[in-house]
């Protein structure tokens, strides 16, 4: 039983077969280039061996998902070979490389617990909660007198990654942080 949907509807994170081959969606761009018929320009990157291709779907073509399972599991802890997560039921672990987590490895805090994707058995990704709390490193001081509204500033979250804060932020808090879009949502707490 294979699942399709419209080329139209392909998200950033999706995993799709093309030419029989499973890949994931790094990026789509939704193209109505004035009197033509439009497209979706689409970034894709191999699940077997990480290799990139950008293609054009038209947009009325459809498009076969890739079935996945998914078991519930935790973020373990990371080495130079990559990230581990352990199955929660079983105790069993797998090991995810930089490459087939791409962005998400910004938001993996050891005991996390997520979704590890799993296709024919071996696991090719993660899904995240929509948000996760980080612990701010470092943030310049807000400058008095200054509206609140108006001034932000870059702060180094735990885990590496840069966000725009509001002023008010200071090194120590805690924040969300939005996974799908990596910006700053609220304090956390």
């Amino acid at each position: 039983m294979s699942v399709s949907i419209q080329a139209t509807r392909l998200r950033r994170g999706n995993f799709i077969k093309h030419n029989t081959e499973l890949y994931r969606v790094l990026e789509t761009v939704h193209m109505t280039p004035g009197n033509k018929r439009g497209f979706v320009r689409a970034k894709l990157r191999k699940v077997r061996d990480g290799t990139l291709l950008e293609h054009k779907f038209r947009s009325e073509d459809f498009i076969e998902r890739g079935i996945l399972d998914e078991r519930q599991m935790q973020f373990v802890y990371r080495d130079a070979a990559g990230f581990y997560f352990m199955d929660l039921e079983t105790y069993e672990q797998v090991h995810l490389s930089d490459e087939a987590l791409g962005d998400s490895v910004n938001y993996l805090l050891p005991e996390l617990t997520l979704r590890v994707e799993f296709h024919e058995g071996q696991p090719v990704g993660i899904e995240l909660p929509t948000t996760v709390d980080l612990k701010v490193l470092e943030t310049v001081p807000g400058i008095k007198g200054a509206t609140a509204a108006a001034q932000v500033k870059p702060a180094t979250l735990e885990t590496g990654l840069v966000v725009n804060v509001p002023a008010f932020v200071g090194t120590g808090d805690v924040i969300r942080v939005s996974t799908e879009t990596g910006e700053y949502l609220s304090r956390a707490g």
